[in-house]
């Protein structure tokens, strides 16, 4: 993978180049450049938040922690190899434009980049079909790669969220329905008792996703999307940017830092995602990312040509 500067425009599909199956290979080989990509670096954002915690920490064990973080990492780039060894399932969150050219294709474009990533980047084939009990070997399966869709109406544009989340980040997650009259107070013990349980095996600092609405699933949903979210950035609502602050210094006063060791900063940040609820329910869910928080966003434009604003300075094609 180049480090050449291209997170603008590149080489564009033309009038002399029309053939359907060169338009379909390039989109294919983008996806695939695209997930060696989100494998291999983390995003600007998370770098550097990361950059800002070591020098946060007084405690020599986890300056040293730390070091072997960004050693890590460095070391990952360099000889172009995935930075964790659970590249986990690759999940897909997509803004589709109505009017992007290439919607038909896109499902079957993405299920054949990480047939091929699993190959040229490498990844670990993690995908085993739930009753079968085998894995296919090529991280794609029953329902698998996972897709979901927001149609962006009149837009001519597809802007993909890549999100590589292991089994460590996976197996804390969790969801509750709470009584109303239980109030937002019942949050607060609910996400302490899983970042403090099973998220202190997902490689502290976290970055800790809640959903809230009104059933398990809609709530589920949400908490996954607040891990895609640009750290730095708030809840638009002035409670719950509150409330996730509230949350972070909640989790960062407690006396665990990386690798669940002991350190005063547990959590990169708290990201909270809102839906209206039902009036007789109060639904929480939680998920964790783990500090090689794997996500990466793309826009591809209606030539496909592209712009990478989760990377400064990588080229894909």
């Amino acid at each position: 993978m180049s480090d050449n500067i291209s997170c603008c425009r590149n080489e564009q599909i033309t009038n002399d180049n029309p053939d359907p199956q060169s338009i379909k290979e390039r989109f294919i080989t983008l996806i695939e450049k695209f997930i060696g990509a989100a494998a291999v670096r983390l995003s600007d954002d998370v770098t550097s938040r990361l950059e800002q915690m070591r020098e946060g920490e007084d405690s020599p064990l986890q300056k040293a922690i730390y070091g072997s973080y960004f050693e890590n990492l460095k070391m990952a780039v360099e000889q172009n190899r995935p930075c964790c060894q659970d590249t986990g399932l690759p999940q897909f969150y997509l803004k589709a434009g109505s009017a992007f050219p290439f919607l038909d294709m896109t499902k079957e474009v993405i299920t054949e980049a990480v047939k091929r990533a699993t190959l040229s980047v490498p990844l670990r084939p993690n995908a085993v079909n739930f009753f079968d009990e085998k894995n296919t070997g090529d991280n794609t399966g029953e329902r698998v790669p996972w897709i979901d869709w927001e149609i962006i109406p009149g837009s001519q544009e597809m802007e993909i969220t890549l999100y590589l989340s292991g089994a460590g980040c996976s197996l804390p997650g969790q969801a509750k329905v709470f009584k109303p009259s239980d109030g937002m107070e019942a949050i607060l013990p609910f996400v302490t008792d899983i970042v403090y349980g099973p998220g202190v095996n997902a490689c502290p600092p976290l970055l800790v996703g809640i959903g809230l609405g009104h059933n398990i699933e809609n709530a589920a949903v949400l908490s996954k999307k607040a891990i895609l979210r640009q750290l730095g950035t708030k809840h638009p609502h002035p409670q719950g940017a509150r409330m996730e602050k509230e949350i972070t210094d909640a989790l960062n006063s407690l006396g665990m830092g990386a690798q669940g060791l002991r350190g005063s900063q547990a959590v990169m940040g708290v990201h909270i995602e809102s839906s209206a609820r039902h009036t007789a329910t109060r639904a929480c869910a939680v998920n964790v990312s783990c500090y090689a928080l794997r996500r990466g966003t793309v826009r591809i434009k209606k030539d496909l040509s592209y712009e990478l604003p989760s990377y400064k300075g990588i080229k894909l094609l």
